[in-house]
């Protein structure tokens, strides 16, 4: 993913990125057989959402980054159930 210097344009990357894995994660069958690649398609959308936030938190807006944040967390809350 191109590094985005306008600030809406990264945050909307972050926003998108975010949503992304949390429907996979959402949408992800435990007792499936595809369960192994499933998970492996989740975590790159993770990691690529956090990269996507990063980048936008060196260009964001105070609100922004109180949202970025959030994304975050919502991310780390995606891995420690996928930990556990």
């Amino acid at each position: 993913m191109p590094y985005h210097k306008d600030k809406q344009q990264a945050f909307q990357a972050a926003q998108q990125g975010t949503h992304q894995a949390k429907d996979i994660y959402e949408n992800m069958e435990v007792t499936g057989g595809d369960y192994g690649a499933h998970l492996n398609h989740l975590k790159n959308e993770v990691n690529e959402a956090y990269e996507q936030i990063n980048n936008a938190m060196e260009v964001a807006s105070e609100t922004q980054k109180d949202q970025l944040r959030q994304f975050q967390q919502d991310l780390e809350q995606i891995v420690n159930d996928i930990n556990k």
